[in-house]
């Protein structure tokens, strides 16, 4: 069996990552181990679990630096799933989640776009059963 662990999203400071995270998305720390010179293996997952965690990657290069908040050229990066759409996009809007868009149902569910704190898009879904 193979599973993906862990996606990395480049940040620029561990902890404005870790409390945005933590507070606006609702997510729960795993992990944030010291690793040394600055570095730290920092990673976060929705609650309830079932889905690979997020490392929080500080950018260590100005190349790195570059790609923070647009890790894919405007695209939707992640997908956030929720079992009730509704009870997150309001809890979500009410902790200062900016939605690029009003939500809108489609063939396979109920979805909006949000952008995280350096501007990534993320979709907030909810599947058709």
């Amino acid at each position: 069996m193979q599973r993906i662990g862990a996606v990395t999203l480049v940040v620029r400071d561990y902890d404005e990552a870790r409390a945005w995270c933590t507070g606006v998305l609702g997510f729960e720390l795993v992990e944030d181990t010291p690793l040394g010179g600055g570095k730290r293996w920092l990673m976060v997952a929705p609650p309830g679990g079932g889905g690979p965690n997020l490392l929080l990657a500080r950018a260590a290069t100005p190349e790195q630096e570059s790609r923070i908040g647009d890790q894919t050229g405007g695209r939707v990066f992640l997908f956030l799933h929720t079992d009730d759409f509704w009870r997150d996009h309001a809890a979500m809007s009410a902790r200062g989640v900016v939605f690029r868009e009003i939500p809108r149902e489609e063939a396979y569910g109920t979805v909006a776009v949000f952008e995280d704190l350096y501007g990534n898009l993320w979709d907030l879904l909810q599947l058709k059963a």
